[in-house]
This record gives structure tokens, C-alpha cells and sequence, in this order.
């Protein structure tokens, strides 16, 4: 399979403003930048002799901008190996005409060492694995699920050597290379685990036994994850609580096939036990790329109460709410959790169970029980928060 996917977030290429793009590994940050901005002068700090040349001495970038002034956009790829670049990026948004495209995969090396991440004088978009409306025609739910939403893993036909060097490139590139942890076994053992605890609530506790580290350790490894943006937290909902809620969020990678592969579950087949998680960090990718990508920014957070009812999603203020399941034989009592969260949010719009059946219909408590097709053709074309 050799296709080009057209892209789903949009980069102005007129825009005057600098901006930042960040993305996990292998989103295709480079190849979108490269096709907005074909004229672009990049300075790839992938490149040792660049990266070798700047990181001496970091005033050469504005030097060498000196003799280029009429420069369209200059674009810093994997910005966040060298932070002090950022002060020049400052100083020449400040005092020339130059924009600035800033790439990378990790801002956490720019966090951790106060660099100047430019005061608000530049936009910040997010760059995740393929999307719904650029998978098309190729779109296959089996090989979404076992092969992830990386393109070159997506498009391959052996995605699993391919999966294994991403995990292999990130413990040695990412984490090692820039000096995240100290404990790199103690991390790796901690990132295995933690592919066990995709789409669900994470206890620190449990961990720090289980990797014989503290409780502050995990806490600043899963830090570790989302600065380097291999996953998210999503946050409970707690407005107008009537019962007690539970207020520990739940973690989602940002890609199912390294889940895969990292718990080693093997095949997944589409309404097997194992489908079920892969099945819902799916529709979390897809809900979140969305409100990232769209003009309609809006929170999403999942409720649960402590007895252990749950619904998977909320979108908006309660505006809507979505459980996920990956049955083709959706009944009345899937819709239990659904009407749990009714009655103590009756203003509720719409409840939804998205699942792998074939048929569209509403149940007689009003849940609409939809195949993942319509839900994602709603989604994408702006219909589902009107």
C-alpha cells in the first residue's frame, strides 16, 4: 500500500504569524511543513553538521538571516535540541520581517530548561498519527487498530518491525539521548506497564510497587509521556456532581499500535475482549484530533461514579455523551451507564453508543446507538456540536 494522505490540520500558508508544530514521532511533522512551504529555508537540527554548527554557537542563525531578509518562512525542525535557539528566534520576530515555523516532537526539554518559548508570538498546532477524513477509501478498521495511526506503520504490511524501532528509537533518542530519566531499565519496565493501563484510570501507587520506584517517580515518568507526547490525560467530569464522582483522570497513547506492541497482545480481532480497548483508544484519537484541529474547541473529560459506573466521553459542558463498543450487538442494557449519567445531568443533548454495528437507531430511552461511520461523518463535518 503507497498512498499520499492529505492532511486534516490546517497551517495557513499566508499566515504571517510564527508558529510552533508539535507532534509525536512519525506523525509526518517534516512532510506537511515541506508541502505548505516549499520555498521554506529549514535548518534540520536532525542534521549533525547544522545541529553541530548551532548549538556552538546559536547567534549564526541570526547572522545568516542578516543576508536573507526578504525570507518568506524559516523552518527549525526538532527545535527542542537546542533551546538557546529560541532566544535568536525572539530577537529576530522582534526585529525583522522573518516567521518562524518551530518543529518538534518534545517541548519538555524547552519546559525543563525555561526556554523562552516566545511569550504568545507564536501559535502552537499539534500534529497526531492519520485521521478519519484522510484515511478515505484505504480506511481498514483491522489494520487501524493492529497496525496504529502512524502513516509509514498504517501503510505497512509488517508494521511490527516497524513498531518495535519506534519504541526502540524513542527509550534511546527521546528519553536517553536527552537525559529525561536516569533509570532507563526502571522507565522501559514503567513504559511496558503502562501499555497495560491504556483507556483506563492509572493508580501511582500500584505502579511504584509493581517498578519498585516511588510514587513521585511514576508520576514524573507519565509527566515524561505526555511532554514527549506519546499520551494523554483525559480529566474526569465534575461540574453539578449529584453523586460522588471519581477525579482521577485516565490515560489514552497516542497510538494504538505501540499499545500493541509494548503489552504484547498480538492480533486483534474486531469483537474479541482485546478490540474493546483498542476500540475506544481509537475513538479518543479521532474525538481529540478533532477538537485540536477544528474551529470548535471544546473540552473533553469521561465520568464515573464511584461505584464504578462509567460513560466514556463527554463532549463539551454536557453537551454530549458517548460510550464506546466494539459489538456489533448493541442492547438496552449497554445504555445503562448512559441513562446513570441522566439522571444526574438531565440537560444532556445526546447520548450516543458508538459501536461496529451496520445499522443506525434510537432506543426508546432516546440513546442512539451508531455505527462508528456515522459517528466519525458527524464529527468531522461539524453536524455533531451543532
Amino acid at each position: 500500500m503507497n498512498i499520499n494522505f492529505d492532511r486534516s490540520l490546517l497551517i495557513p500558508a499566508d499566515e504571517k504569524e510564527s508558529f510552533f508544530l508539535w507532534g509525536p514521532r512519525k506523525t509526518g511533522k517534516t512532510s506537511i511543513l515541506k508541502s505548505l512551504f516549499p520555498h521554506a529555508l529549514t535548518y534540520d537540527l536532525l542534521n549533525t553538521d547544522v545541529y553541530t554548527k548551532l548549538i556552538r554557537n546559536p547567534h549564526l542563525l541570526r547572522e545568516e538571516l542578516r543576508v536573507r531578509p526578504k525570507e518568506n518562512l524559516v523552518i527549525i525542525d526538532e527545535v527542542q535540541k537546542i533551546p538557546l535557539l529560541l532566544d535568536e528566534v525572539h530577537w529576530l520576530i522582534e526585529n525583522t520581517d522573518h516567521r518562524f515555523g518551530l518543529c518538534g516532537s518534545s517541548p519538555r526539554k524547552l519546559k525543563r530548561g525555561h526556554a523562552n518559548l516566545l511569550g504568545g508570538r507564536a501559535f502552537r498546532y499539534e500534529l497526531q498519527g492519520l485521521v478519519w477524513p484522510e484515511l478515505g477509501d484505504s480506511f481498514e478498521l483491522s489494520r487501524l487498530l493492529n497496525h496504529g495511526y502512524l502513516p509509514q506503520h498504517y501503510l505497512s504490511e509488517k508494521p511490527q518491525k516497524f513498531l518495535r524501532s519506534y519504541a526502540g528509537d524513542y527509550l534511546k533518542e527521546e528519553i536517553a539521548a536527552e537525559g529525561l530519566v536516569r533509570n532507563l531499565p526502571a522507565f522501559s519496565e514503567f513504559l511496558e506497564m503502562a501499555s497495560f493501563s491504556d483507556t483506563e484510570m492509572v493508580s501511582y501507587t500500584s505502579f511504584a510497587r509493581d517498578c519498585g520506584v516511588s510514587g513521585n517517580t511514576i508520576k514524573e515518568y507519565f509527566s515524561i509521556l505526555v511532554d514527549t507526547m506519546l499520551g494523554k490525560w483525559l480529566p474526569s467530569y465534575r461540574k453539578r456532581a449529584k453523586r460522588k464522582v471519581s477525579t482521577s483522570p485516565k490515560f489514552y497513547f497516542s497510538d494504538v499500535g505501540l499499545v500493541s506492541h509494548l503489552s504484547k497482545r498480538g492480533f486483534v480481532d474486531i469483537g474479541s475482549e482485546l478490540a474493546g480497548k483498542a476500540f475506544e483508544n481509537w475513538i479518543f484519537h479521532e474525538i481529540d484530533c478533532h477538537r485540536m484541529y477544528s474551529e470548535l474547541y471544546y473540552d473533553l473529560s469521561f465520568w464515573r461514579l464511584t461505584s464504578g459506573i462509567e460513560v466514556d466521553f463527554i463532549l463539551g459542558d454536557m453537551e454530549i455523551a458517548v460510550e464506546v463498543k466494539s459489538s456489533q450487538k448493541v442492547r438496552s442494557e449497554h445504555s445503562k451507564s448512559l441513562l446513570q449519567l441522566k439522571v444526574d445531568h438531565p440537560t444532556i443533548k445526546r447520548m450516543i453508543i458508538v459501536c461496529t454495528a451496520n445499522t443506525k437507531r434510537i432506543l426508546d430511552s432516546g440513546v442512539e446507538i451508531m455505527p462508528y461511520k456515522d459517528f466519525l461523518n458527524e464529527l468531522w463535518n461539524e453536524d455533531m456540536m451543532k
